[in-house]
């Protein structure tokens, strides 16, 4: 599998590109801005976007969604809960950025179980909320790697102080959802580095 990663926006979001080496279809996940890049890497591996997946519905993680949509016809998926959010002004992008959210729409409204193909390999959607009520995280199946958005960072988790955010729910959702995928998973978060299922299981203060 091809994957990329990039750090996009103003608030540092990890953007990943996963790719088909063959038929070269490809996903986009939480292209939280800069667009432009996005589709250099697009174009430098010659890949075809055919989705283009947020985890969450925050600002930080979709603000490239409409740009990108509108250049390669891509479709846009995010979990049924957050969707209304794509399409709602987002206070916090004026307060964190000072600028406004670029508005877009859902094409598929995941849930959990749903499977994302891309070429020949699957993510699978598991509905992790607590950051927000709709996050998901995606298991790519049959290797042991997960994206897992806000839901849980290397020594920590997203914030639960925003709206349709619960501690006790996402604390639930790793607990339930994640920690059960295996210590050998590499967790792919939503901001700062990767890390491991056994590594947050063992040392992450909130566990």
């Amino acid at each position: 599998m091809i994957q990329r990663g990039l750090v996009v926006g103003l608030l540092q979001v990890n953007c990943y590109i996963l790719g088909d080496e063959e038929s070269k279809e490809a996903v986009v996940i939480d292209p939280g801005g800069d667009e432009e890049e996005i589709l250099e890497v697009l174009r430098h591996d010659d890949l075809k976007l055919a989705k283009i997946i947020n985890t969450h519905g925050h600002f930080d993680h979709v603000d490239a969604n409409q740009p990108l949509k509108e250049a390669t016809g891509a479709q846009i998926a995010i979990h049924e809960l957050d969707a209304h959010m794509l399409s709602k002004p987002s206070q916090e992008a004026l307060f964190f950025t000072g600028n406004r959210l670029r508005l877009s729409q859902a094409d598929i409204l995941l849930k959990e179980g749903d499977i994302i193909t891309f070429g020949k390999y699957r993510l699978k959607v598991l509905h992790t909320p607590g950051h927000t009520r709709g996050g998901i995280s995606l298991v790519l199946e049959n290797h042991p790697l997960v994206y897992v958005g806000d839901t849980l960072f290397a020594g920590s988790i997203g914030r639960t102080d925003f709206p349709g955010g619960s501690l006790e729910v996402l604390l639930k959702s790793v607990r339930e959802k994640l920690f059960p995928l295996g210590d050998h998973y590499v967790v792919y978060p939503g901001h700062m580095q990767v890390t491991t299922i056994g590594q947050e299981r063992k040392y992450n203060p909130f566990f």
